[in-house]
Order: C-alpha cells, then sequence, then structure tokens
C-alpha cells in the first residue's frame, strides 16, 4: 500500500463514530476478562492449579477430547440452522449454564459428556452472532472465522485483556482449512475446557460450580464473538484496513503507560 493510501486510511480511523465503536468493542473485551475470576471465588483455587485436580488420564486424553468435540460441532452447529433459529445471548447462557449444572451434578462421567455439547451450542451462538453483524454462517470463511473465537484466552486464563492476537491470525482457505484450524485450536482450547472440567467436579459444590462456569464461559466467548465480528464489520463497512483497526483497537484495550 503507498503513503497516500495509509494517510487516507489513518484519517478514516480517526471518525469520531468509527472511535466510538471502536472504544465500545474494547470495553467488551476488558469486561469479559472478569467473568471467570467470579468462577474462581466460588471453588476457592487458582486458575492454574485447576488442571491438577483432574485424573491424570484425562489430563492426557483432553487434546483428543476437544479435537473431537470441535469436529462435531462444526458438523452440528452447520445442520441446526435448517431446524432451530438462532437465540438471544441470554438465552444460550441459560441453555449452558444449565448443561453446566447437570454435567456437574454427576461429577466427572457426566463433566466429560457434557463437553461436546456444550461446545456445539457455542459455536451455534458464534455463528448467531455473526450472522447478527451481516456474515453468512453459510459461507466457508465465516464458518472457520467463527472457529477461530475459541482461539481466545478463555474466561479463567487471569488474561489481563491484552490477548487480541486471536482477531489478527489470517486464515488461509483450502481444503485441510477446517482440520487445520481445528488442529491449532485444540491444544489451547483443551487446556480451558481442563480447567472447566476441574471446576465441575469440586466436591459439593459441583453442580453449582459447573453452572457458574457454563455461565462465564458462554457469556465470555459471546463477547468475544461480538468483539471479533463488529471489528470485521467495521473494516467492512468503513473501507479502513484490518490492520489500521487492529492498532487502534489495542492501544484502547491496553493504553500505553505515560512515565512520569
Amino acid at each position: 500500500m503507498n503513503s497516500d493510501n495509509t494517510d487516507q486510511f489513518d484519517d478514516m480511523r480517526l471518525d469520531p463514530a468509527i472511535r466510538a465503536e471502536l472504544e465500545r468493542l474494547a470495553r467488551r473485551h476488558r469486561e469479559a476478562d472478569g467473568l471467570g475470576m467470579k468462577v474462581l471465588s466460588l471453588v476457592g483455587t487458582q486458575a492454574e492449579n485447576l488442571l491438577e485436580r483432574l485424573p491424570m488420564p484425562v489430563r492426557q486424553g483432553l487434546d483428543s477430547t476437544t479435537r473431537k468435540a470441535l469436529e462435531l460441532a462444526f458438523r452440528a452447529a452447520r445442520r441446526s440452522r435448517d431446524n432451530v433459529a438462532d437465540r438471544s445471548d441470554w438465552l444460550n447462557t441459560v441453555v449452558t449454564t444449565a448443561m453446566g449444572a447437570a454435567g456437574g451434578m454427576g461429577g466427572l462421567p457426566t463433566a466429560l459428556a457434557e463437553i461436546p455439547v456444550t461446545t456445539t451450542v457455542l459455536l451455534r451462538a458464534i455463528q448467531g452472532i455473526a450472522a447478527d453483524c451481516g456474515f453468512d454462517p453459510d459461507d466457508e470463511v465465516v464458518r472457520i472465522q467463527c472457529l477461530q473465537v475459541f482461539t481466545a484466552a478463555g474466561p479463567l486464563s487471569r488474561d489481563d485483556g491484552t490477548d487480541v492476537a486471536f482477531l489478527t491470525t489470517r486464515i488461509a482457505l483450502n481444503g485441510a482449512a477446517v482440520h487445520g484450524m481445528i488442529a491449532r485450536i485444540a491444544p489451547r482450547l483443551a487446556t480451558v475446557m481442563g480447567q472447566k472440567l476441574a471446576t465441575q467436579t469440586v466436591p459439593v459444590i459441583g453442580a453449582v460450580a459447573g453452572a457458574a462456569t457454563n455461565y462465564a464461559f458462554t457469556s465470555y466467548y459471546q463477547e468475544m464473538a461480538r468483539v471479533y465480528f463488529g471489528l470485521r464489520a467495521i473494516a467492512r463497512d468503513s473501507g479502513i484496513e484490518t490492520e489500521v483497526l487492529m492498532r487502534e483497537f489495542r492501544m484502547m484495550v491496553d493504553p500505553p503507560k505515560v512515565l512520569r
């Protein structure tokens, strides 16, 4: 891109309406990171210690379990669009919260069985948000972008709000794109799901912790989807390059510290 075009995009990015929308999305991103802390307060532990609660065979199988859940979700979420209308964010949260309670009630076996179901509902919710932002969930690129939302840090990560790399990862669309994306997402999401499983197996309060965890997870990933597709919608509608928007967005999420 030549310097004239760069200057043009810099001028456009300072448009007050666009800046206001970026600030709104940055605020959503920051607020989403506090959701998981309520769960940690409930179960009384640190996020980094949660995985130690799980039996070794479960920890070792998390990657394959998560990969299978993502593959199932990718197929099932798309098929469900032909029969079930998109739901509001709050209704998706109610559904997964109830599933989390049921999963936690039976301990580890039911919590493990719940993973693919929750993953499917979450992916379907993300697809609904993409449609709400004017993107077509039947489009292969958009479907893969929906998967990409799962590369966000997760609500139990103690992330400081600066993890926005998932917003800029470039997608190469080819025959192996879906499997390649799932292969990249699975290890990170497996850690997130392992933390979720651990909270659901807390003695006595497993059902409550399961409900709280699913509430946090659903709220978090829906917020990340709103941010992700909100930024893409601004780029689409304004003509400003994504890189320019992301530079401004990062500064809003994590403002530079002023040295005194």
